[in-house]
């Protein structure tokens, strides 16, 4: 596989790109029309709420799966991956598009408190955050969270063939089971329906997604 990608596949990337900012907005759109009307008759989740803190850190957690799936969907030449990447790209921004808009809806900022502090009042298989004199910083909730470190990042950048195959898969299949504790506490403690939709469905997909996932990786002798 050469180093540089060819013009065609520049051209591709380019529209993979601009389908998935289509996508995100149409999910904004949706989730604005939907709710349209609904507003005034339902108590909306405030600013310290499950929602309102799920819907912050997840859209962190999704922004970072859809560059590491959009990076290797770009240079793979396994067809299964490939497809596997173009799904979690989409499907994650389209999610990350929705619950930007539900903060909009509910007329709350996009960020808010130390991260994963939200969790705090779930069973202690998913608290995380403690009390807000030991929240934890950034990095800290990042690394909870199963998130990918910079250099991790950069390596991936910088790996092809199978060893970028190999990296991603290890890095998502982390990722995913990060975000997993977090659906759930969300479905311990929340009460919006549509967000226990979305909550449910991140878990039952990515739990999907993770042994997909690793049957990929025995597939290409992965090893850690």
């Amino acid at each position: 596989m050469a180093d540089e990608p060819s013009a065609g596949s520049s051209r591709r990337w380019f529209v993979i790109v601009v389908a998935l900012i289509l996508i995100a907005g149409l999910a904004f759109a949706v989730g604005r029309f939907s709710t349209f009307g609904t507003q005034a008759a339902v108590s909306s989740p405030g600013t310290d709420s499950p929602e309102a803190g799920f819907s912050r850190d997840m859209q962190v957690h999704h922004a970072q799966a859809i560059e590491m799936a959009m990076e290797i969907y770009r240079k793979t030449d396994d067809e299964e991956l490939r497809v596997l990447s173009y799904d979690i790209a989409t499907g994650q921004a389209g999610q990350r598009g929705e619950m930007y808009d539900w903060l909009v809806q509910w007329g709350l900022p996009q960020s808010g408190g130390p991260m994963m502090q939200w969790m705090d009042a779930a069973d202690s298989e998913h608290a995380h955050g403690g009390s807000s004199a030991d929240a934890m910083t950034d990095e800290e909730a990042h690394a909870a969270m199963g998130m990918a470190s910079a250099a991790e990042i950069a390596a991936l950048k910088a790996a092809t063939g199978q060893q970028a195959d190999c990296q991603f898969l290890a890095l998502m299949i982390r990722h995913h089971e990060g975000a997993i504790p977090m659906a759930e506490a969300l479905l311990e403690l929340g009460a919006d329906p549509r967000a226990l939709e979305v909550a449910t469905a991140i878990k039952n997909g990515q739990t999907a997604e993770i042994d997909a996932m690793k049957s990929i990786q025995t597939r290409l002798g992965c090893t850690d």
